[in-house]
């Protein structure tokens, strides 16, 4: 089974985010994403969140995951990001989502397979979180935030996701300071490769005496 898009959650995500964001000067991205979030119905969200960003995105998860009934999942750097960011949450009227504090790879080891996931570009550790990230076998829909800056030029999904997944497609959206889109899906190659026993015995068959022989690859 794998991931299907529903034009129908994707229009109540957006709608119900454009009402909310209504008062944001700039929420283009974040209805965006709310509505991507919404239409791919994922059963797991994740964003990660940098300290001074905008709060819209994470407004926009949050009603995606009330429509989808996904678990939603915000990852911030340090004690003094979370409480930032539970200040701009609350302040704005919107509820806490689940949050999780600390090193990249040690949140994601802690985590299920996600399918629909959001970082901001600005966080040091934003190839990190991509690279551990457990993706799930349904595919997944990645996105950066902030792919038209200067400091994101060289970002690619390939070099980001390594052999785990196969890019299928990939696109830079040009809303808010860009949003770098990419849709993976396994692969089954890297994961029979990476789940094979290489110390494993080898029969051969002697041909002329019938003899069987056993030894180690």
């Amino acid at each position: 089974m794998k991931l299907i898009w529903s034009p129908e959650m994707a229009l109540k995500a957006h709608i119900d985010t454009v009402k909310t964001c209504e008062n944001f000067q700039e929420s283009d991205d974040a209805e965006m994403i709310s509505a991507m979030a919404g239409g791919w119905n994922p059963n797991f969200i994740i964003e990660a969140w940098s300290s001074g960003s905008e709060i819209t995105t994470s407004i926009g998860l949050n009603i995606a995951a009330r429509h989808s009934g996904a678990r939603y999942v915000c990852i911030l750097e340090n004690e003094r990001s979370r409480s930032e960011y539970i200040a701009a949450v609350k302040k704005h009227g919107s509820p806490v989502p689940e949050l999780m504090v600390g090193e990249a790879k040690e949140v994601m080891e802690r985590l299920p397979e996600v399918e629909f996931m959001v970082v901001d570009g600005g966080r040091k550790d934003l190839y990190e979180l991509f690279r551990v990230a457990k993706l799930s076998h349904r595919g997944a829909v990645l996105l950066c935030k902030g792919a038209t800056q200067r400091h994101m030029a060289g970002f690619r999904w390939d070099m980001v996701v390594g052999k785990k997944a196969r890019l299928v497609r990939s696109v830079i959206i040009p809303v808010g300071q860009g949003v770098n889109i990419g849709y993976v899906k396994e692969n089954r190659e890297y994961e029979r490769s990476s789940s094979r026993n290489y110390s494993r015995w080898i029969t051969r068959i002697d041909r002329k005496t019938g003899e069987e022989h056993v030894f180690r690859g």
